[in-house]
């Protein structure tokens, strides 16, 4: 298994390389850059911007450099200096800008997974072993309808829902008082007041999938010999379920955890703009919106490098699960 580790993470190496060259290249294809939308606006606020303000600009910001030395030293300064690059729009390093957000949407998603697991393996498992039963159709009827609702729609109906019935206010992560304090145990009982709603619309909108593939899977897994075997021994009805069909039938969800961290830092981007939550996902819509392209090339980079260490957890995870994993990934070494 180690050795299986460590051939991973060396094949991760080429694989963040070609991610970088996608990142960077693709983020420049549109017509244009800040500089000319920085120029357009200023030009139509009625100020004049002469062509050495602009060459001192491109100087500035070094978009004189032909595009393969830009890359070669934003790939260069990333490597040795973890440094990704300075925002335009936000007149500060790239770190500055990402940092302090990505722990409140690391926050958020794990809040919003735990609800989705709370909800989703309980009754997946139990309407499967009821089959056909009336929770059976009920909670397949609400699964297929949380499928069908986006989640921007889900967002403004439980926003206007909470407003309404409960009188909390929504929107933003903290109340105004609190925006610009330093963490206190106030600001952090202000944060779980204003949390719970983004973190709910979130975890319900993976709910009706998830409850979806752990049905199927429990099916198919009641059906096989083995557990069949196991009742004949005597076994109580919870002890066969819990020994061995959803031991079995888990797989898939513990598949997707180490996706999560890809979902952690991208996903929900529209129920962040809805809601108006200071997280990891405006910024990278305003980025692209505003070709700030070394934020939104830092974040293709941040979400390919998690993409390739998720899937690492993911299959390190299936093979302490399941033991048929573990055996075959040492036979293919």
């Amino acid at each position: 298994m180690l050795s299986y580790i460590i051939n991973r993470i060396i094949r991760m190496v080429p694989q963040l390389f070609l991610i970088s060259i996608l990142a960077f290249f693709l983020i420049q294809l549109p017509p244009g850059d800040y500089l000319t939308q920085y120029v357009q606006n200023r030009e139509a606020s009625g100020a004049e911007v002469t062509q050495e303000e602009i060459a001192r600009l491109k100087s500035t910001y070094g978009l004189d450099m032909p595009m393969y030395q830009q890359y070669l030293k934003w790939i260069g300064n990333i490597v040795t200096k973890l440094d990704f690059g300075y925002s335009f729009q936000w007149s500060r390093k790239v770190a500055d800008v990402i940092g302090p957000r990505i722990g409140m949407t690391f926050f958020i998603a794990m809040l919003a997974h735990l609800v989705t697991w709370l909800v989703a393996i309980p009754v997946g498992i139990y309407i499967a072993v009821k089959q056909y039963s009336v929770a059976d159709y009920v909670f397949t009827f609400i699964g297929f309808i949380g499928l069908a609702t986006p989640a921007f729609l889900l967002a403004l109906v439980l926003m206007y829902w909470a407003v309404t019935k409960l009188g909390v206010q929504v929107g933003g992560l903290f109340s105004p008082e609190y925006m610009i304090q330093p963490w206190s145990w106030g600001k952090f009982v202000n944060l779980l007041e204003h949390i719970w709603l983004p973190a709910l619309i979130v975890g319900l909108g993976g709910t009706g999938v998830t409850i979806r593939t752990l049905r199927a899977t429990m099916l198919d897994e009641l059906r096989k010999p083995y557990v069949m075997v196991a009742r004949s021994k005597g076994l109580s009805e919870l002890q066969v379920l819990l020994k061995y069909p959803i031991r079995i039938a888990i797989n898939p969800i513990i598949s997707t955890v180490g996706w999560l961290l890809v979902w952690f830092f991208s996903g929900g981007t529209v129920v962040e703009i809805v809601l108006n939550l200071d997280t990891a996902g405006p910024v990278l819509w305003r980025s692209l919106l505003g070709q700030d392209m070394f934020v939104a090339g830092a974040y293709i980079m941040i979400i390919g490098a998690l993409t390739a260490v998720g899937s690492l957890i993911s299959d390190v995870l299936l093979a302490v699960v399941d033991p048929r994993v573990r055996f075959g990934s040492v036979e293919g070494l």
